[in-house]
């Protein structure tokens, strides 16, 4: 940068930090300020991290899974949290099964082609020999179901991409996933035999992304994989050249017996008002592809280090701020019904609820669900957070996790971080945490100590 751009960002974060106080006397600035430092210079985010991602995988009912609980409890001890406990709940317990996902292209006129792919997650499996088909190749449900009779006995090829000119990859990501989510539902009624998806990213490698899907029970349950996106070029291109190509696909996945797990919860209790509570949340278990290191490690320990931030600190809120490692986000959000479901029924007082599932990479600011007056509230606290850089606050959906409280009436947010690499590795072998960068990590939970404290000082 030249010298004269260095002086004006130095200038403008100096003036920043002198504003006004708010209006109980409380200079935010500051604050702000010793949170930054703080977390740059000792923060422990990529440490947690680094432990939780050792683990490995932690798919709901695995027993990663039921390791992360257990790690996750330790940390909270570790750093003093109080009232650390565990809330059980039942969860899916899928797996992906012992023997190599396959897929082959076999035709005379392209030859033979493995494809590279992985089911997706809550699939059942092919038969032990696998189902051999042709592929017939559709961009949405309206072309399938415009091919009639067509597709029966067909394998699916749902090859809709990601929309690259979006700048919200959030958004594209969103308006692309129902061909994961109900593929093989509409497979099947359409006669298909399996579904093959796209994957659900805008890189261009051989790494599939798996996801969940679902099933309706008023149609046969058909095989249903990812298939990574240089493969689905090559297969489009090969179905091009002959439409009457097979491939072979085998899976064994399988779906076994519920097990038990658990949300992990401990506290900053309130000075105050102990008994409100701002919950700070994200979702401890992850796909079996990778160590779920964006999705969603970087959220659980975002938020365990927002606690311990203002711990550390000695920042003590009015309100109580709780965090909460959601289990089972991936394939049920079971943690999370189960949280909001006994918070109704012990009539717990929730003033907000802040998630972060969205990687973590450098924040841009938050998103706010809920009461239109306090979101513009929220929003005139912009200028404090220009400090992280998150000062882009805004109307937006919150998280999955915390959306069953906000169903009730709680205030939602969502930690709103840079977009553009996270489906990059969502749901695939690239999370891993090499893939996190940890001076954005620890901004982001920095971020949100920041929120956490203002929503329990002014709300």
């Amino acid at each position: 940068m030249r010298p004269l751009t260095v002086a004006l960002i130095l200038c403008f974060s100096a003036f920043s930090f002198a504003q006004t106080q708010s209006s109980n006397g409380v200079d935010y600035h500051h604050i702000a300020e010793q949170i930054v430092r703080h977390a740059l210079s000792e923060g422990r985010a990529f440490d947690m991290l680094r432990e939780l991602t050792g683990v490995g995988p932690r798919l709901s009912g695995s027993p990663q899974a039921a390791a992360a609980v257990e790690l996750t409890r330790q940390i909270m001890e570790r750093w003093s949290f109080e009232n650390v406990r565990l809330q059980p709940v039942m969860v899916p317990h899928w797996v992906r099964g012992p023997v190599e996902e396959a897929a082959i292209i076999n035709s005379p006129l392209v030859g033979t082609m493995p494809l590279t792919i992985c089911a997706l997650g809550g699939s059942v499996a092919t038969p032990a020999l696998g189902v051999v088909a042709e592929v017939i190749e559709v961009k949405n449900f309206e072309e399938l179901h415009a091919l009639g009779k067509k597709a029966a006995g067909k394998i699916i090829f749902f090859n809709r991409p990601m929309d690259p000119t979006s700048l919200d990859t959030f958004a594209s990501y969103g308006n692309a996933v129902d061909q994961r989510g109900s593929g093989a539902i509409e497979a099947a009624r359409a006669g298909g035999v399996a579904a093959l998806v796209r994957s659900m990213t805008t890189a261009l490698d051989d790494v599939p992304h798996t996801g969940g899907m679902h099933y309706d029970d008023q149609v046969p349950k058909v095989p249903a994989a990812a298939i990574s996106t240089l493969d689905a070029n090559y297969l489009s291109q090969a179905i091009a050249k002959d439409q009457h190509l097979t491939v072979r696909l085998k899976l064994t996945c399988a779906t076994l017996p519920e097990a038990t797990s658990a949300n992990v919860m401990g506290e900053l209790p309130g000075t105050e008002k102990s008994e409100e509570i701002i919950v700070l949340g994200g979702h401890v278990d992850s796909w079996d592809k990778g160590v779920g290191a964006h999705d969603d490690g970087s959220g659980c320990v975002q938020a365990l280090e927002a606690v311990r931030l203002l711990k550390t600190l000695d920042l003590k809120p009015r309100r109580t701020i709780r965090a909460v490692m959601f289990m089972n986000e991936e394939n049920g959000s079971r943690g999370g019904k189960e949280y909001a479901r006994a918070a109704a029924e012990k009539k717990i007082q929730h003033i907000a609820a802040m998630e972060s599932d969205r990687g973590g990479f450098a924040p841009r600011g938050f998103s706010i669900e809920g009461d239109s007056v306090v979101a513009q509230k929220i929003a005139a606290w912009s200028p404090i957070f220009a400090a992280f850089g998150a000062e882009r606050i805004g109307r937006g959906g919150s998280g999955s996790d915390i959306s069953p409280l906000v169903q009730q009436g709680v205030l939602g947010l969502g930690l709103i971080p840079e977009p553009q690499r996270y489906f990059d590795y969502h749901h695939s072998d690239n999370d891993t945490l090499d893939k996190v960068n940890s001076r954005e990590l620890e901004l982001g939970a920095a971020a949100m100590a920041l929120m956490a404290y203002m929503l329990a000082q002014e709300l």
